[in-house]
């Protein structure tokens, strides 16, 4: 076990790294630079940037260096925890996402939890009541669930919800704590506005659980181990958590690797519409300015995300499937 957990943690240093790299190259493909776009930015307002205060913009960012010494230079950085600076803000890229990052970790952790909580025993209850009514109800929801984007959802949610109950459901706190410390009362306030994102951006990810989790466990009742507890006389529910359900939660598990990364970057267009204060709309900024260090940063968070997400379903997978313990024996 610990052999096995040192193996997936030298791969997942390595992955980090890798991720790094290509999101700095990814981000320096489009033409131009950051000063580009500010140039851009002041033309279309009006103002001119002379050619000396755009080298001098080039200089002060690093952006006249090569590419490489860009990135060492911020990858140093990194490693000490600042990021560096955002060109876009003007301030470090910690300070910029460090409240956005926390809050959009919480949304994603919610949307998780909501995800499987409600994914499992439907998925179980979809499976063992195969063509029932609640079966086929359980098969149509998921389908709106894959089939709708999260932003249309988003929006039916806030008319319906001002329309018919006056009810303002953007936004993660209420305006007497946006701008306010956090307090036991800031906290509880989250707590009441978490709900609805959590349900807007884990609807498409229970909708696809409760399929995985449908099409295993009816694959895994079938089978002879299976008939043979029945004949026994064994009580149906402990036939059915018993194995079944632990074998059919392992492309369950698995899918966690994905989830996470998922949600947060699929929350861009959601948070735009309900005005949540998370890093999908910083992301969206830094990448039409070419704020490179800030976008990079967004990007690496990503792929750590997915990093750890993946390491997260390897240690669930060792815990319920004692098939994967026996692999290095």
């Amino acid at each position: 076990m610990v052999a096995f957990l040192v193996r997936r943690l030298a791969l997942a240093i390595f992955t980090m790294w890798a991720v790094s790299v290509l999101s700095f190259i990814i981000i320096q493909l489009p033409p131009g630079d950051y000063v580009t776009s500010y140039i851009a930015a002041q033309s279309a307002s009006g103002s001119m940037v002379s050619t000396e205060e755009a080298a001098n913009l080039r200089a002060l960012y690093g952006l006249d260096q090569p590419g490489y010494v860009q990135y060492t230079r911020w990858i140093i950085q990194v490693l000490q925890g600042r990021f560096g600076q955002s060109m876009e803000w003007g301030r470090p890229v910690a300070e910029v996402i460090g409240d956005r990052l926390a809050l959009t970790m919480v949304v994603s952790i919610g949307a998780l939890f909501f995800t499987w909580v409600l994914a499992l025993p439907i998925g179980i209850y979809s499976a063992v009541r195969q063509y029932s009514v609640g079966d086929y109800i359980v098969t149509f929801i998921g389908f709106i669930g894959l089939a709708v984007p999260g932003f249309m959802i988003a929006l039916l949610i806030l008319y319906f919800g001002f329309k018919y109950f006056n009810l303002n459901i953007g936004g993660l706190f209420s305006p007497e704590y946006a701008q306010g410390a956090w307090t036991p009362g800031k906290v509880w306030d989250l707590l009441k506005h978490l709900p609805t994102p959590a349900l807007i951006l884990g609807l498409s990810g229970m909708a696809q659980g409760i399929r995985i989790m449908r099409a295993n466990l009816l694959d895994e009742l079938r089978k002879p181990y299976v008939m043979t507890a029945r004949a026994r006389g064994l009580h149906p529910v402990r036939v059915i958590l018993k194995y079944p359900v632990r074998v059919a939660l392992n492309p369950f598990a698995s899918t966690i690797g994905y989830t996470l990364p998922y949600i947060v970057s699929g929350s861009i267009i959601v948070s735009l519409v309900l005005s949540l204060p998370t890093v999908g709309p910083v992301l969206l900024k830094a990448l039409i300015a070419q704020d490179m260090f800030l976008a990079g940063t967004i990007v690496l968070l990503l792929g750590c995300l997915t990093v750890l997400g993946t390491l997260l379903s390897d240690v669930i997978l060792v815990l319920i499937d004692p098939r994967i313990r026996l692999e290095g024996k």
